[in-house]
């Protein structure tokens, strides 16, 4: 039976797989530079984005925006005046983590694919899920924000090894919190060695520069 349910997850990843190439194709047709933006829910992914979206500098960006339920995310960023398309996993794939490949595909339909140079993919708020499915996507970000403690790279390794950057977000709490941002960071790094990496606060605007440079296509070092 244990060997059944691997065999199970295999086939599905390995399905996985398949459409998350075939999106890549997509993207790569159209031109678009596609990033996955993962988090735990209340990191700030999509404050992170509100701050950064609308000013890229003559970089066309749309945001895919995937919850289970609602568009309270998408109405924000929406109103920021770019395409956004909504994809909830509740009821149509039965209110799942994360979004797949498959997910992903079923919303191209609906995304201005031609006129972006840029698609942000807003993952749903999981540490789990989804850092296993991949979407075609040609860089992933991951968000970890102070409040949440420094030991999540230990926890969820899986998650921050398979992400290209790392933004610590809300450091202007930190005069409020109990938090050591180095532990964080060496944890970080016994997970993902040199995985670069920005500290950065929505609120007030900290690190945000070099965050917008960053889906522009300016590398980032990996002592960033």
């Amino acid at each position: 039976m244990h060997r059944t349910k691997v065999k199970v997850v295999e086939d599905a990843l390995d399905a996985n797989n398949t459409i998350a190439t075939a999106n890549r194709a997509d993207f790569d047709r159209a031109g678009v530079r596609v990033v996955n933006f993962m988090s735990a829910p209340g990191a700030g992914k999509t404050t992170l984005l509100e701050r950064v979206i609308a000013d890229l500098d003559g970089v066309r960006a749309g945001v895919l925006e995937g919850d289970v339920q609602g568009s309270m995310d998408a109405d924000r960023l929406a109103h920021l005046h770019v395409p956004v398309t909504q994809l909830n996993t509740d009821p149509g794939f039965g209110g799942e983590c994360h979004l797949d490949a498959n997910m992903v595909r079923s919303a191209l339909p609906s995304l201005p694919l031609d006129d972006l140079d840029l698609l942000v993919i807003e993952n749903v708020g999981n540490l789990v899920c989804p850092a296993e499915f991949r979407v075609g996507e040609d860089a992933r970000v991951m968000v970890c924000s102070v409040t949440e403690g420094e030991d999540k790279p230990l926890k969820y390794p899986l998650m921050f090894r398979t992400c290209d950057l790392v933004l610590i977000n809300k450091v202007d709490l930190l005069p409020h919190l109990e938090f050591d941002v180095e532990e964080l960071l060496y944890n970080l790094d016994a997970v993902h060695p040199g995985v670069p990496r920005m500290l950065v606060s929505a609120k007030t605007g900290e690190g945000v520069e070099a965050w917008r440079e960053w889906l522009m296509g300016v590398p980032v070092p990996a002592n960033a």
